[in-house]
């Protein structure tokens, strides 16, 4: 890949993850009982990146997204729970993709990123308030991170499979597993 495609791509996929961000956020909260929950959408992109780019490039993406969505709709605070959060959760899908296409899938992946993205969230809350309280959320919010870290881990796992661009820039050529 040019160095110029790769930037180009790199620049798609955090247009595309930060619309996606805004787009959530417009979504009244979807989980009646988990008020502040969200699906995460955006890791979808955060998933394809870290099966089609390097690390850096991947993790760049992230960073992208995450100043972005904040200069167009959000706050200091709304950039601290969610920088905490995607920072947290893409460490540990980037682990856990390490492990392997035979011993973990991409939606299991998105799933360990759907829940770290809580604890992330849950531990700056925590200082925050100066109080470990608030952790107490941690097992209602990790039941919806994995539904939607499994949900999040088969979209992105059609699209890297289904769509044309994304399987040529694959660029371990490693196998996608369901």
């Amino acid at each position: 890949m040019t160095k110029n495609k790769r930037l180009v791509y790199i620049a798609l996929l955090a247009a595309q993850a930060v619309v996606i961000s805004l787009l959530e956020r417009a979504i009244p909260f979807p989980f009646a009982f988990a008020p502040g929950a969200k699906l995460g959408l955006a890791n979808i992109i955060t998933c394809i990146s870290l099966y089609t780019l390097s690390t850096k490039d991947a993790f760049m993406i992230v960073c992208i997204r995450l100043v972005l969505a904040t200069l167009l709709g959000g706050t200091i605070s709304t950039f601290m729970y969610s920088a905490a959060g995607a920072i947290l959760s893409f460490g540990g899908m980037w682990l856990v993709k390490k492990l392997g296409p035979k011993r973990v899938s991409i939606i299991g992946v998105s799933t360990t990123g759907g829940i770290l993205h809580n604890v992330g969230q849950l531990v700056i809350a925590s200082w925050i308030a100066g109080s470990w309280n608030v952790m107490l959320y941690l097992p209602i919010l990790s039941f919806i991170g994995i539904l939607s870290g499994i949900a999040v881990g088969i979209a992105a796992n059609y699209l890297i499979k289904n769509v044309q661009t994304l399987r040529a820039f694959n660029k371990t050529n490693e196998p996608i597993q369901n």
